[in-house]
C-alpha cells in the first residue's frame, strides 16, 4: 500500500469528488482515479460510490479513512521529527473562524512570522465543526474556534476571550 494512494483516497474522501482532489493535489485528473482504481485493485474492494454529484465512501472507505489519515500524519511527523533541529520550521496550517482572522490573528501571525521566519505558515477559515473535523483528522495542526474550551479533543486553552484553540502535537510552536 503507497502513501500516496492514501493521501489520495483520504483527499477524494474530504473533498467528495476526483476534480477537486485533483484541483488540491496539484495533479491531474486521471492520476488521482488510477490511484484510487489502484487502492481498490490491492484492497479486493470499492472504496467509493460514484454517482453524478461526485463520490461517497462505502463501508470499506470509512473503515480504512481513519488509518489513511494516521498513516498520513504519522509519516508528516515522522519527516519532521528527522528534520528537526531544535529551529521551528516547515508547514504548519491552522484554522480560524473568519472574525477571528480579521481581527485578532493579522498581529498575532505578524509576530510570529517575525519569530519563525522558516515556518510556512497557512491559513483557512470555516466553521468551528469544520475547524475541530480538520484538526482531529490531521488536516489542520491547529486552530482558533468559538466555544468554552470543550471540543472533541477534550479541554483546550483560551488564547482570548470568544475564541479556544484546539490543536495536535505538531502545533505546539503557536505558544510563543
Amino acid at each position: 500500500m503507497e502513501l500516496s494512494d492514501l493521501v489520495t483516497f483520504s483527499t477524494v474522501a474530504r473533498l467528495g469528488g476526483i476534480t477537486r482532489a485533483a484541483d488540491e493535489l496539484h495533479t491531474v485528473q486521471s492520476n488521482v482515479t488510477q490511484r484510487v482504481k489502484a487502492l481498490e485493485a490491492e484492497i479486493g474492494m470499492a472504496l467509493f460510490e460514484r454517482h453524478s454529484r461526485g463520490m461517497t465512501l462505502t463501508g470499506a472507505g470509512r473503515r480504512l479513512l481513519p488509518y489513511a489519515q494516521r498513516m498520513a500524519a504519522l509519516s508528516r511527523e515522522a519527516m519532521l521529527a528527522a528534520r528537526d533541529d531544535g529551529e521551528p520550521k516547515g508547514p504548519l496550517s491552522i484554522g480560524s473562524m473568519e472574525t477571528t482572522a480579521a481581527v485578532r490573528l493579522p498581529s498575532l501571525l505578524a509576530e510570529f512570522h517575525k519569530r519563525f521566519p522558516a515556518v510556512r505558515l497557512s491559513l483557512r477559515t470555516s466553521t468551528t465543526a469544520d475547524l475541530v473535523a480538520a484538526v482531529l483528522d490531521g488536516t489542520l495542526d491547529g486552530a482558533f474556534v468559538a466555544g468554552n474550551g470543550q471540543t472533541a479533543l477534550g479541554d483546550v486553552e483560551g488564547a482570548f476571550s470568544g475564541a479556544a484553540v484546539c490543536a495536535n502535537a505538531c502545533a505546539s510552536a503557536l505558544s510563543f
